[in-house]
């Protein structure tokens, strides 16, 4: 359990996994309100969260009451849309916050432990995607310190949908999370 500025962090169990598809869910609906057209309810179940807490890591973080505010996988690879790459990188997907109990500013500090968690491991890149329709979240990432380092336009999803993706990186300071800093 790792505690950060209010926000207490650690990986989610099996036990969670509904949880997470709440959050997925609820996360799914608000960008449908907005206008989003990326993640669809429904389309990700518990056995998605769980097979995701074997094959990489899933981190919950909860409020100072104990209310679950978000949640994000992270991955250690990522060849479907990266391609084969060496293991300099850590990719982080479904950052995910519950609007209704997430403090301000939950977002980001999910996204900055994801990043200290792939620094501590001495990898010096967080990699992550976003659809080519969402400008929105473009900018949040960019304004996070990401950059787009390149995209691939015809990404098959799970239900035969073609769409595009872009494609970024952050380079994370190694020797600093590992003195702790």
């Amino acid at each position: 359990m790792i505690i950060d500025d209010g926000m207490v962090f650690r990986q989610a169990e099996e036990k969670d996994a509904h949880v997470l598809v709440r959050l997925y869910d609820e996360a799914a609906r608000w960008m449908r309100t907005n206008g989003i057209q990326q993640w669809k309810p429904g389309e990700k179940d518990t056995a998605h969260f769980r097979e995701r807490m074997r094959d990489g890591e899933v981190w919950l973080a909860r409020d100072e009451d104990g209310r679950v505010c978000g949640a994000y996988e992270l991955w250690w690879s990522d060849e479907e849309a990266w391609g084969v790459q060496p293991p300099v990188a850590g990719y982080v997907h479904r950052l995910m916050v519950d609007r209704e109990s997430a403090p301000a500013g939950a977002g980001r500090r999910l996204l900055e432990h994801a990043e200290r968690r792939i620094a501590r491991t001495r990898r010096e890149r967080a990699r992550l995607d976003c659809q080519s329709n969402n400008p929105h979240l473009l900018a949040y990432y960019r304004d996070a310190g990401y950059r787009v380092v390149g995209e691939f336009p015809n990404k098959v999803g799970r239900d035969g949908r073609v769409y595009g993706v872009i494609l970024l990186e952050k380079r994370l300071d190694v020797l600093r999370a590992l003195d702790g800093s």
